[in-house]
């Protein structure tokens, strides 16, 4: 075996000082709507609900086994990595100085010092990560610390491999596929190294956000690079550029092999996995699932490990991801209304409304227009099809119409 095979398998041995292995459970609800053996490795159920902490715990194990007397480690970070670390140190007995920018929820910025209690201090700092993370950086040189980096490091690639040893131990035997959600790589990089040795026949797809594909944007330059614009909603995954040590362990990766997850249409399966399995999931930790139906042709009767990641999701974005999801179905649109200032009108247009079409949204733009009144409506119906039906009994009026659902300028201002 090589030297990281040996080193993930101890690696994992060592973590059972911190916590059981993460359940491998078969999902009947997933294998029987595509025909296929659907298992879900629950990260989103270790301590601080996400695979962070194998990675946290592994890099701290290790230096502190070189140098005992290295007590300081420093992080940015808003979220899972924040969390994981602070367990680490609180477990090792050591020091953290854990950066976060001013905006972060205070949600995360309290399970973050629960995680690490008397160990820790928490720096607000920076209205975007960049600041916090430049912020982090010089600290940690002038107060000679350890910065532990979320996923370019050797040392945590090394422990989020732990996850696939843990999958071909539980499973017994090698799944046909794994299929690993994709953000600074870190995860990616460990299940994949260690799985092109210990079990080869095992194919590995990839998925990232839509709005945040710095894997796939690395393969096509060969190397890194920083994506221009990035689209935060998954919070977890969404990173402008993927790690330079990742990418060396991913570089040879079939660009065919790497998929884009849209964001609304993540909102639809965390809601599904939410309201049908009471599985809780954060936008990163919905994306290996999200993926499956994009590989229905390939894993037909096979058996399929999905890697949910996390499940630190703050239910006061529970209104947004349902709004997402809603949209990308089909069932609910955004329009704008050009309606007649005149006693009547409204009562014109609610009756072009359908038996399952509802009003969730009503809003005068214009109040002051003295002839003509718009009007911004947000509907909601059953059924996708109900919204043709609008339409055309829309163009059969005498009300001028506008669908801004697609919009996106629009419907920053507006929605």
């Amino acid at each position: 075996m090589t030297d990281f095979r040996n080193a993930a398998e101890a690696t994992t041995r060592a973590l059972r000082d911190v916590f059981p292995p993460t359940p491998l459970q078969r999902n009947d609800h997933l294998s029987a709507r595509l025909g296929v053996d659907v298992w879900l490795k629950r990260e989103d159920l270790t301590p601080v609900r996400s695979y962070k902490l194998r990675g946290a715990f592994t890099a701290m194990r290790r230096i502190l086994a070189e140098d005992p007397s290295h007590g300081h480690f420093v992080c940015a970070s808003a979220g899972n990595h924040a969390q994981g670390m602070a367990y680490a140190c609180r477990h090792f007995g050591v020091r953290g100085t854990i950066f976060m920018p001013v905006t972060t929820p205070q949600q995360k910025i309290d399970k973050t010092r629960i995680f690490g209690g008397d160990c820790i201090e928490i720096r607000l700092t920076g209205d975007y990560f960049d600041q916090t993370l430049a912020a982090a950086q010089a600290f940690c040189a002038e107060a000679g610390a350890h910065f532990l980096s979320p996923f370019d490091d050797p040392d945590v690639i090394e422990g989020q491999a732990s996850v696939a040893v843990e999958i071909l131990e539980q499973l017994g035997r090698a799944p046909d596929m794994v299929v690993v959600p994709v953000g600074g790589g870190g995860l990616a990089a460990g299940v994949t190294t260690y799985l092109r040795e210990a079990a080869p026949q095992t194919a590995l797809r990839y998925v990232e956000p839509a709005g945040g594909a710095s894997l796939a944007a690395a393969l096509r330059a060969g190397q890194p690079v920083t994506l221009p614009r990035v689209n935060s909603f998954v919070d977890g995954a969404a990173v402008a550029r993927i790690g330079d040590r990742p990418f060396e362990r991913l570089r040879h990766v079939d660009p065919a092999h790497v998929l884009a997850a849209p964001e609304d249409r993540i909102c639809v399966t965390m809601l599904d996995m939410l309201n049908v399995e009471g599985i809780v999931l954060e936008p990163a930790g919905a994306l290996a699932v999200d993926a499956l139906p994009d590989l229905a042709s390939q894993i037909a009767g096979k058996t399929v490990v999905c890697v949910t990641s996390g499940g630190n999701f703050d239910f006061e974005r529970l209104p947004e991801v349902k709004e997402r999801a809603q949209r990308y179905s089909g069932l609910k649109k955004y329009f704008i209304l050009r309606m007649p200032q005149r006693p009547g009108a409204l009562r014109e247009f609610l009756n072009l409304l359908g038996p399952d079409d509802d009003i969730a949204r009503f809003e005068y733009l214009k109040k002051s227009a003295r002839n003509f009144g718009s009007v911004l409506i947000g509907i909601e119906t059953k059924d996708p099809a109900n919204f043709d039906a609008l339409r055309q009994r829309l163009d059969e009026s005498a009300i001028a119409w506008r669908d801004i659902t697609e919009d996106e300028t629009l419907a920053e201002f507006l929605i």
